[in-house]
């Protein structure tokens, strides 16, 4: 089957969750709390080293190590794995191979406590975000990684040594997370596939259904972190749910810690760590276009 699903279970000292589930507003919260820490925490990178004179270009792979050194994956699992797979940069998620939804799984067995608030990061690559979050985040949660790119799933596999399942998102997040005993706190889709072409827009990611799903399943005061280094897909992406305005409000209404520019793209990444593509781009120069939405609590509206 084709993509993955990616299971973590880890305490900020690298070791399994055992703590009890706090409330999932409360959790909602705890990211805003967190964001002064996570971005202090957040690793600059010179594009320039300074040994070479200033006349070579830092290569983005050797900046991704840098950034997630603190993982050391190096060390447990040696230099030898920790290459940089290539892969193929688009697939078709409506290909036949695809269009199957995943066994959904015993929860109770993939994860420590079930019961703890979940992120889902849609289109995690080769897992590393999602390993820094799940060692550094100050409270208690489980992760799941969904990933279309099956040698990316792979080498995550080896990365965690912990539970994976292959699933398209466009067709199993909803029996996913709606099946999960915990509630559903942040979802996060950063830098997925652009396809192009007008008559590929259909393979994105984010459609309709997708947003409904999220929008049924994500607890009150839950959040969505959109990200992508194409305009055209950020614009896309963001549409879809500034017309869910009913439903979900801008991070920066909420909270003056979160700064937007004057287009309202948040100008810092709040997870406190980059991802790869994040990297690669900036690298190059390229702009990151980020909108993170919040979840409206009716009962304080009404």
């Amino acid at each position: 089957m084709p993509s993955s699903m990616l299971g973590l279970r880890w305490s900020s000292g690298g070791e399994a969750w055992c703590s009890a589930a706090p409330d999932g507003l409360g959790f909602a919260s705890s990211l805003r709390r967190s964001i002064p820490t996570l971005l202090r925490r957040r690793t600059l990178i010179p594009l320039r080293s300074p040994d070479d004179g200033g006349g070579g270009v830092v290569r983005s792979p050797d900046v991704v190590d840098l950034e997630y050194a603190d993982l050391n994956l190096r060390d447990l699992y040696g230099a030898g794995h920790l290459g940089h797979v290539r892969i193929r940069q688009h697939v078709n998620p409506l290909s036949s191979g695809f269009s199957a939804p995943v066994q959904v799984p015993d929860w109770q067995a993939v994860f420590q406590d079930s019961t703890l608030p979940l992120m889902v990061d849609i289109g995690c690559g080769s897992g590393r975000f999602l390993i820094w979050l799940a060692k550094n985040s100050p409270e208690p949660r489980n992760y799941l990684g969904l990933e279309i790119r099956q040698k990316l799933v792979r080498r995550s596999d080896f990365w965690v040594n912990d539970y994976f399942m292959f699933a398209n998102a466009s067709v199993s997040f909803e029996q996913l997370v709606s099946s999960y005993p915990g509630p559903l706190t942040l979802v996060s889709i950063l830098c997925p596939d652009p396809h192009f072409k007008k008559r590929h827009h259909k393979r994105r990611v984010m459609q309709k259904p997708l947003v409904d799903s999220i929008s049924k399943n994500l607890c009150t005061e839950g959040q969505v972190f959109l990200q992508s280094d194409v305009l055209e897909v950020a614009l896309d992406m963001r549409n879809q749910f500034d017309v869910c305005s009913d439903e979900f409000e801008h991070i920066d209404t909420i909270d003056p810690n979160f700064l937007c520019d004057t287009q309202g793209w948040l100008l810092h990444n709040p997870m406190g760590i980059r991802t790869e593509r994040e990297i690669h781009a900036e690298l190059e120069g390229a702009k990151i276009f980020r909108r993170m939405y919040q979840k409206r609590n009716h009962h304080l509206s009404g």
